[in-house]
């Protein structure tokens, strides 16, 4: 009872210890979920001046680029710079209060589409009535995709004027004064001719001058403009590549073998064993159907001549000097295994020059609206033309002139040379290459193909040598699944070991190679020796992730086990890295003292004498390019020396490349002019010319951009 009435005197002293505790436990909560307390919502990609780019509006575009040529990660920055761009611009529009017009709309919609054939009246002329009929019939389309394409088109040449625009408004504010014209003409025209000495700082060895860890780190704090830099991580991995072992090997060797004696094989539809021809003894038609059937799917056979200089390198001479029905192999080319049946050979021209005369019929791939012909009648007329022209060179370039559509057109029905080593069947027709590679020049002859039927002329051959008809088994060789296993086996083992033990030495144990990587940075995609691997980016930029976490890792082309060994967060470079660039400088200045620290002398003469250096020359010197003949751009040295008279003698002056001492023999001054309006205009012209290439950089650089896609994009 006495502990009950203490609890209800402090009744008022409880309720706040459980507040404060409900308290503690929601902050604490709070902070366990820091990114939800701190960091924009994860639909949220980047927030550029105040403005969200959405996660679903940014994928959107993302899917939209369709590129075969670049990777999901480079689409995705393409897109973000691009976003960027058009906020960051956008931005100063608003603020101007810019515009595009609708007036300036329909110039611009003019100018784009003045020469589409669609839009063209009766007399050639752009009419802007059928485009507007064509937006309209495509807002009123059942599919409105069309349509939102059309105003996605808009919205970008609407972009792209407005940008012009504003670049165009801040070109006509970027004039020169006639004072900035006159100082130009000064910085041309100003000439100081000089004799000076130069000790280079080359002249004392690096591995004399020692710079502390201490010196660059302060360097670093001096420069803090040169040494920003974003988080990064370092890691260490090992590869494990899924490679094919001899085993593998020998197993594709025996079976290109077995191809090529035959043998019995189990029939499943049968269920008898059938007994199959040896690749050595089969005619032409069953060789080609076993290419067909048993090579690697991109490697089917191609019916098509080839010189020995197609073969690899190794077994050309064999597989030319093969008979004909021979079988050569297995031999190792690259990355497969291969036996190759020599079907026939030939002596064919390397090169044939011809002309054609085109007639489509309805169907054929040359066929237009305006095609009526039937196959039946082309070959009519395409037997006929072939009479008129035989032997008439003119009407056969006055008939091709005529009626062919292609780029043979006005050129007497010429399509020029063509070489048998370029052939490939897949993008030449067959029977059109088959007409000028086993016929003579002078040949011309009516031939069918795809496009339609052809009056086509050999006009020249030349470069003959024999050829080949080869079939080629091919197979890519490839690791067994034992040795896929195996390689996994290896790499999960590996990471186990290192769990507990030293990276390196466990690696040492194993013969494996090391391989160091620095700076990964946060949306970096691709690992040096690895390729694409932005699952490992992401890891190592996990906030629970420690220096010496270790973790495996599938790639293309088997596993890699990594390590991190270092977090480098977002602020100044560190001395290691900073030091690549850092130590030279510090070095430079170093050697500047220990030179002028031993130096006494006063004049020319005795500084040359004292380090066994030249007295050299520099002539019309100017400050616009300062650059000395025999020392190269050295700005701070001229400084001084325009700052000196004539017959006066400067200190040691540091410069880039050494230490000078410098003697002013002649000062020419620009001569006055009367008017300075053609050297403002020259600093004008800079103006804008750094307008073009600096503007957007110096806005972007200027705006707030907080990109949040390392947290919201995988």
């Amino acid at each position: 009872m006495a502990i009950l009435n203490k609890i209800r005197q402090k009744t008022v002293v409880l309720i706040l210890v459980i507040a404060l505790a409900l308290f503690a436990f929601i902050l604490s909560s709070l902070f366990d979920n820091k990114d939800a307390l701190f960091n924009k919502s994860p639909d949220v990609v980047a927030t550029i001046n105040g403005k969200d780019i959405s996660r679903q509006e940014f994928m959107a575009q993302v899917e939209a680029r369709n590129n075969p040529n670049a990777t999901q990660s480079q689409i995705m920055n393409q897109v973000y710079e691009a976003e960027v761009r058009k906020s960051v611009m956008e931005d100063q529009y608003n603020q101007l209060g810019l515009t595009v017009g609708r007036e300036q709309m329909r110039d611009l919609l003019s100018t784009t589409y003045g020469n589409s054939p669609q839009f063209l009246n009766a007399d050639g002329v752009y009419d802007e009535s059928l485009l507007n009929q064509y937006i309209l019939d495509l807002k009123n389309s059942p599919n409105q995709d069309f349509y939102n394409r059309w105003v996605q088109g808009e919205e970008s040449i609407a972009s792209g004027a407005l940008q012009q625009n504003y670049i165009n408004m801040i070109k006509a504010a970027s004039n020169a004064t006639l004072a900035e014209g006159e100082l130009e003409h000064k910085l041309q025209s100003d000439l100081v001719d000089i004799k000076y000495v130069s000790v280079p700082y080359a002249t004392i060895p690096d591995s004399t001058v020692e710079v502390t860890k201490s010196e660059i780190k302060a360097y670093v704090s001096k420069n803090k403009n040169k040494y920003e830099v974003e988080a990064s991580r370092n890691i260490q991995y090992v590869k494990f590549d899924n490679v094919a072992s001899l085993e593998d090997e020998n197993t594709f060797q025996n079976e290109l073998i077995s191809f090529i004696k035959g043998g019995e094989v189990y029939n499943e539809t049968t269920k008898q064993t059938d007994k199959v021809p040896g690749f050595l003894n089969m005619n032409e038609e069953e060789a080609i159907t076993l290419v067909n059937a048993e090579s690697d799917a991109a490697l089917k056979f191609q019916d098509k001549f080839v010189y020995a200089s197609a073969f690899p390198n190794g077994v050309k001479d064999s597989i030319s000097k093969l008979n004909i029905g021979a079988v050569y192999g297995p031999y190792k080319d690259g990355g497969a295994f291969k036996i190759t049946k020599l079907l026939d050979r030939k002596v064919l021209a390397d090169s044939v020059q011809s002309s054609h005369i085109l007639i489509p019929y309805v169907g054929s791939q040359a066929a237009t609206a305006e095609t009526v012909k039937t196959k039946e009648q082309a070959k009519i007329s395409a037997d006929s033309i072939l009479k008129l022209v035989k032997n008439n060179k003119t009407k056969y370039a006055e008939i091709a002139n005529e009626i062919n559509t292609d780029g043979s057109k006005g050129k007497d029905g010429s399509i020029g040379w063509f070489r048998l080593t370029n052939y490939n069947p897949a993008s030449f027709d067959p029977d059109f290459a088959n007409f000028l590679f086993f016929n003579d020049a002078g040949s011309i002859d009516v031939v069918e193909t795809k496009f339609g039927y052809h009056i086509i002329r050999i006009d020249d051959k030349k470069n003959e040598d024999t050829a080949y008809k080869v079939a080629t088994i091919e197979r890519t060789i490839e690791p067994s699944v034992d040795t896929e296993n195996a390689v996994f086996r290896a790499a999960t083992n590996f990471e186990v070991a290192v769990n507990d033990k030293d990276f390196q030495a466990v690696a040492k144990e194993n013969n494996l190679a090391v391989n160091p990587v620095s700076t990964i940075k946060e949306l970096d995609e691709s690992i040096p020796g690895v390729g694409p691997l932005r699952t490992l980016v992401r890891w190592t930029f996990e906030d629970d992730a420690k220096v010496g976490d270790t973790k495996r890792f599938e790639t293309t082309n088997g596993y890699i086990v990594a390590q991190i060994t270092e977090k480098n967060e977002a602020g100044l470079m560190n001395v290691e890295d900073a030091s690549v660039t850092a130590l030279p400088e510090i070095r430079k200045e170093k050697k500047a003292k220990l030179i002028k620290d031993r130096v006494s002398a006063r004049t020319l003469a005795d500084f040359a004498a004292a380090e066994n250096q030249q007295v050299k020359t520099g002539l019309a010197i100017n400050m616009k390019n300062p650059t000395i003949s025999g020392a190269g751009l050295e700005p701070i040295v001229v400084g001084h020396a325009f700052g000196l008279e004539e017959g006066q003698t400067s200190r040691l002056i540091a410069g880039e490349k050494g230490v000078y001492m410098v003697e002013v023999t002649k000062k020419t001054d620009a001569v006055s002019l009367e008017n300075y309006q053609s050297f403002a205009n020259q600093v004008a012209a800079e103006k804008t010319n750094a307008i073009n290439t600096r503007l957007y950089n110096a806005l972007k650089e200027s705006a707030e951009i907080e990109d949040y896609r390392a947290k919201t994009i995988q």
